[in-house]
């Protein structure tokens, strides 16, 4: 006789509240048990539908045997001295990814730097991540998973006074861009109240440039934007950033400039420059930026380049970082410089790994090249 195996169960987690409505109806519910049922796994951090008292029995038991509440599986959690907090999380093929929960303002503000991708399809130089390589796309429930397990572990949701993540940053590991259709989805999850109630000015996306993209992002969503620039001129950014070869720097900033216009309100862009020693770090380069950004309502954050092992380039002297600094402010810039925050537990900008189940080979020709520099 021939075993039966039980039906895939639905995972519940990555689901808007669109999705969720219509999963309750395909199975003969109503639409409002979709908002009960993402408070209890938002709000409450639940995963066992045992627990959630406003169904009916009935229903309760039909859940589990139709759907779960799945996250991520956390492998390590970590403290920086600085009370940054870092989580490792396994996902479904093994691999692991980093998020990175940043406190500040006497911990008012505590923002959580999620990942979209295992390892990064970029190779930017300047960043130990694509060195891993690339694996594939998170599904949404992974990616709004690392916002539950980090919110399940700091505190309640549904203390809206003190939430236990107040601003969420798309900055880790990966390009969200390039797994739009479930970035998308977690975002919406990031600002829907029945979930995380975050505003659209408290969720960022940080690109390194894909314009198509951008443009999309503009009709669907529009949260707060963060450009990966990191040089002022194409030459140097196609070294830093490979993408600058197919989205040029023009390109880019007017596609900024097409999404403020799309924003229902006063926003700027948020332009991220690695400042790395002897290579984007001049006057010369202050002057160049300057320049560039000259017509586009922005916000510049200088970040210290955070160095990993064999990335050919060095952190520059704080004084130079002040200098440069300098220069922007007296070419009519506001420049604050971004405070290095757990890099003794391997969680500054730049430095989270993860495990990457490499299938570009990226990793192993990296690895191969600095064995043939070292020889």
């Amino acid at each position: 006789m021939t075993a039966t195996t039980a039906p895939e169960r639905t995972n519940l987690l990555g689901m808007t509240r669109e999705q969720l409505e219509a999963f309750f109806v395909s199975i003969g519910e109503k639409k409002f048990r979709a908002a009960q049922v993402m408070k209890w796994i938002h709000h409450e951090g639940c995963d066992d539908f045992s627990t959630m008292t406003n169904l009916s029995k009935a229903l309760r038991a039909r859940l589990e045997e139709t759907a779960e509440i799945r996250g991520p599986k956390v492998v390590y959690e970590g403290s920086s001295s600085d009370g940054t907090r870092k989580w490792v999380v396994e996902v479904e093929d093994g691999s692991y990814v980093e998020t990175v929960l940043i406190p500040a303002d006497d911990g008012k503000r505590r923002t959580l730097c999620v990942s979209s991708q295992v390892g990064c399809s970029l190779d930017c130089s300047f960043c130990s991540t694509g060195k891993q390589g690339f694996q594939r796309n998170l599904t949404s429930a992974e990616i709004i998973g690392q916002v539950w397990v980090a919110s399940r572990s700091v505190g309640s949701s549904r203390d809206t006074a003190h939430r236990p993540v107040t601003n969420v940053v798309m900055m880790g590991m990966g390009e969200p861009l390039l797994n739009y259709d479930n970035v998308l989805p977690a975002m919406k999850l990031m600002l829907d109240d029945n979930a995380y109630g975050l505003s659209k000015r408290r969720v960022t996306l940080s690109t390194s440039g894909v314009v198509p993209m951008i443009d999309r992002l503009g009709d669907d969503l529009d949260v707060s934007l963060a450009i990966s620039l990191h040089a002022a001129n194409d030459e140097l950014r196609n070294e830093l950033v490979p993408l600058n070869r197919k989205y040029n720097i023009r390109t880019l900033l007017d596609a900024c400039q097409r999404y403020l216009q799309k924003c229902g309100d006063a926003r700027v862009i948020t332009i991220e420059y690695t400042v790395i020693a002897g290579i984007n770090d001049q006057q010369e380069h202050a002057r160049q930026l300057a320049d560039v950004v000259r017509d586009l309502p922005c916000k510049i954050n200088l970040i210290p380049f955070n160095p990993f092992p064999h990335s050919g380039y060095e952190k520059p002297s704080r004084n130079q970082v002040v200098r440069f600094q300098k220069w922007m402010h007296e070419l009519g810039h506001t420049a604050p410089i971004r405070s290095t925050r757990g890099d003794d537990i391997d969680a500054a900008c730049g430095q989270l790994v993860g495990r990457v189940k490499d299938r570009t080979k990226r990793h192993e020709r990296y690895i191969q090249s600095i064995q043939i520099d070292a020889d």
